[in-house]
């Protein structure tokens, strides 16, 4: 498959893709885990089918530390017990943040107060920055049909 568009070709999306990277690396060096952030990454992008970004979180979360069993698993994490109470409050955000068009009250304040209980200010912004922006390179891979299986751990930080 060949991506329907090469981003950095064009001055302005190109320009645009960096200040989203840079979004990234800000959100690399927050306080968040580096572990949840690569679960919660991984989690979205299963749920919207974006295979670039699993190909990316898979290989970043291995690089990170995380193992195959857990990374194997967070696409069924209720069930699994190798997850944190707090992971599972990111996973459970990240869900309901993800998933707003079949949950039409978004995120519940439950969900919201239990992701709290287990993160400060800074890191539920940092959460809260993550699910969305990786929504958005979801979407942007999808559409632009962006073929995965060659990411390289480390390769865009």
């Amino acid at each position: 498959m060949d991506a329907r568009l090469d981003f950095f070709a064009d001055p302005t999306t190109g320009k645009a893709l960096k200040q989203f990277m840079a979004l990234g690396k800000a959100l690399k060096e927050s306080s968040l885990p580096a572990t949840t952030q690569e679960l919660v990454s991984l989690r979205v992008s299963q749920i919207n089918g974006c295979a670039v970004c699993i190909d990316m979180h898979t290989k970043e979360a291995a690089a990170a530390g995380e193992t195959s069993v857990r990374m194997n698993l967070v696409a069924a994490w209720r069930e699994a017990t190798v997850f944190t109470a707090a992971e599972r409050a990111a996973l459970e955000l990240a869900e309901e943040g993800t998933r707003v068009a079949d949950a039409a009250g978004g995120v519940s304040d439950e969900v919201w107060a239990n992701a709290a209980k287990h993160y400060d200010q800074e890191q539920l912004a940092a959460l809260t920055l993550l699910i969305s922006a990786m929504n958005l390179a979801n979407r942007l891979n999808i559409i632009t049909q962006q073929p995965a299986g060659n990411y390289v751990a480390g390769q865009f930080h």
